[in-house]
C-alpha cells in the first residue's frame, strides 16, 4: 500500500513536471544545450587523455628508434672488431629493443586510429545535436507564430460572433430610422400639396404686370417707343404707343 502511494505521488509529480516542460519549452531547450556543452567538455577531457597516451607512445617509439639505431651501430662495430661476445650482447639487446619498437608502433597506430575515430564520433555527435537544437529552435519559433496567429484568429472569431450577436439590435435600429425617414418624407409631401400654387401664380402675374406698367410709364415720360413682346396683350401695346402722342 505504501509503495502504491509513493507511485501515485510520483505520477502526480511527473505530470506536474511535464506540464511545466510544456509551458516552458525554451527553458528546457536551454537546459539541454547546457547539458550538451557539459558532455562535450567531459568528452574532450577523455579525448585529451587519449591524445596524451598517443604522445607518450610516440615519444617511446622515437626513443626506441634511437636505441635501435645505436645498438645496431655498436653491434656492427664490435662484430667487425672481432669482439664477438660484446657484439652478441649488443645483438641481444637490439633484438629486445626491436621487438619493443614493433609493439609500440602497433600500439601507436591503434591509438592514433582510435583517436581519429573518437574525434570523428565527437564531431558527428556535435553536428547531429546542433542540427537537432536548430530544428527545435525553428519549431519553437514556428510554434510562437502559429500560437499568435491562432490567438488572433480566435479573437477575430469572437469579434465576429459578438458583432453577429448584435445583428437583431442593428436591424431594429435600421427599421426605426427607415420608418422615421419615411414619416418625414410623408409630412414634406403633405405640406407641399397643401400649398396654393394658384395664388403663387396670381401674385407672380400681378408683379409682372406692375413691372410692365412701370416700364411703360417710364418709356412714355422719356418718349421712348417700346416694342411689343409676344407675351404682352395687344391693348397694353396700343396704350404704350399712344402714350407719347397723348403727351
Amino acid at each position: 500500500m505504501f509503495q502504491r502511494i509513493i507511485n501515485l505521488f510520483r505520477g502526480f509529480f511527473g505530470l506536474f513536471i511535464s506540464g511545466l516542460e510544456h509551458q516552458n519549452p525554451e527553458a528546457l531547450l536551454e537546459v539541454e544545450k547546457e547539458n550538451l556543452r557539459r558532455q562535450i567538455a567531459n568528452y574532450n577531457q577523455g579525448l585529451a587523455a587519449h591524445a596524451g597516451l598517443c604522445e607518450r607512445l610516440m615519444s617511446q617509439v622515437r626513443k626506441l628508434e634511437t636505441d635501435e639505431s645505436d645498438l645496431r651501430a655498436k653491434t656492427s662495430a664490435h662484430l667487425k672488431a672481432g669482439n664477438r661476445d660484446t657484439a652478441a650482447q649488443y645483438a641481444l639487446r637490439l633484438q629486445t629493443v626491436t621487438r619493443e619498437l614493433e609493439e609500440n608502433r602497433k600500439q601507436l597506430e591503434a591509438a592514433e586510429t582510435t583517436y581519429k575515430e573518437l574525434v570523428k564520433a565527437r564531431d558527428v555527435s556535435m553536428k547531429a545535436a546542433q542540427d537537432k537544437i536548430a530544428s527545435l529552435k525553428a519549431s519553437l519559433d514556428d510554434l510562437k507564430i502559429k500560437s499568435a496567429t491562432a490567438e488572433l484568429n480566435e479573437m477575430a472569431a469572437g469579434l465576429i460572433s459578438s458583432i453577429g450577436g448584435s445583428g437583431d439590435t442593428l436591424n431594429r435600429l435600421h427599421d426605426m430610422v427607415e420608418e422615421d425617414r419615411q414619416r418625414a418624407a410623408g409630412r414634406a409631401r403633405v405640406a407641399r400639396d397643401s400649398l396654393s400654387f394658384q395664388e403663387v401664380h396670381v401674385k407672380e402675374t400681378e408683379q409682372q404686370a406692375l413691372a410692365d406698367q412701370a416700364l411703360a410709364d417710364f418709356a412714355a415720360r422719356e418718349g421712348i417707343a417700346l416694342e411689343s413682346t409676344s407675351s404682352e396683350p395687344p391693348a397694353a401695346a396700343a396704350a404704350k404707343k399712344m402714350g407719347p402722342q397723348t403727351q
